[in-house]
């Protein structure tokens, strides 16, 4: 009997011991990924571009982005169809723009010249495809494409 109680003492202390060491755990306001989340490119597999400027011109509004090829495949060609929303956050145009090719590790400046378009009234600007790639594998330059703006406009992939 004696030896009941010992061990039930000795079971009791452990359970108290247990109780009062704080738990390791997660961060309860950090989100989950959600299970359909395609992991995002990494760093050496990237198609950067950012939208660096917007000037007014002649003809209408500058715009200038610099790309670069971080992907494993140098770009022979490539372009981007853009969607361009005025000050009322209504698709004012939709256009293609050829960035030409963009070599492995490379920046590229690339300037357009959109008429009729004001630099004030441009609210946003997003990528909807990349309707031509030459190099790399189908649907890699979408799949690797990041986006970026240095100025107030957003800019979206």
């Amino acid at each position: 009997m004696l030896t009941k109680t010992i061990l039930a003492l000795a079971a009791a202390g452990v359970f108290a011991a247990a109780s009062s060491v704080p738990a390791f755990s997660q961060d309860t306001n950090a989100a989950p990924a959600p299970a359909s989340a395609t992991p995002a490119p990494t760093a050496s597999h990237k198609l950067n571009v950012e939208l660096n400027a917007l000037a007014p011109s002649q003809k209408g509004c500058m715009m200038t982005f610099v790309a670069e090829n971080d992907m494993a495949t140098p770009i022979n060609k490539i372009s981007f169809e853009l969607a361009f929303f005025n000050d009322k956050n209504a698709v004012d145009r939709v256009t293609v723009l050829d960035f030409r090719d963009l070599p492995l590790g490379k920046k590229r400046v690339r300037q357009f010249d959109m008429p009729g378009v004001k630099c004030e009234t441009v609210s946003r600007i997003i990528i909807n495809d990349t309707p031509v790639c030459d190099g790399p594998a189908a649907g890699e330059c979408k799949a690797a494409l990041t986006t970026r703006s240095q100025i107030s406009v957003p800019f979206e992939g």
